[in-house]
């Protein structure tokens, strides 16, 4: 299986790079973890864009239904959504040129990593981005 091989500098690099994240599958709900991330990311300066075609408005931002539809260039994706849809927003982010792809902890779908890597496209699985950030970033 295909898992994220990324050393701590090219994370570092990663993160201090991005500017703009898109959440997919960004809750609604405060105790969700994809909510409480997206504050986090916001908090340490991020611009981030919820994607969630089932919410028009997500804590006072507006929330779109894929990536295709955030009005900026998008640095990363963070996702919070089932492995099994993986494959998908992989693609979606290879025809938006986006760099990187952010698999949250527990996402891992090996023909995804393929695919992306194929691609030029740099995909973290497996691995909680506020996690890392603070572990190397501070």
């Amino acid at each position: 299986m295909i898992t994220s091989n990324l050393d701590d500098k090219s994370l570092q690099q990663i993160l201090t790079a991005t500017q703009v994240i898109a959440v997919v599958g960004h809750s609604d709900k405060p105790y969700r973890p994809s909510y409480q991330i997206a504050q986090f990311l916001r908090e340490k300066g991020y611009q981030v864009y919820p994607v969630n075609p089932n919410k028009k408005e997500i804590n006072g931002y507006q929330s779109y239904s894929s990536l295709m539809e955030i009005p900026a260039t998008v640095d990363l994706v963070n996702v919070f959504r089932r492995s099994e849809y993986l494959p998908e927003i992989v693609d979606s982010a290879i025809a938006q040129e986006i760099k990187t792809v952010w698999a949250q902890s527990g996402i891992i779908h090996e023909q995804a990593a393929q695919k992306a890597d194929a691609a030029g496209l740099t995909l973290v699985m497996d691995r909680c981005i506020k996690v890392e950030y603070s572990r190397l970033i501070g």
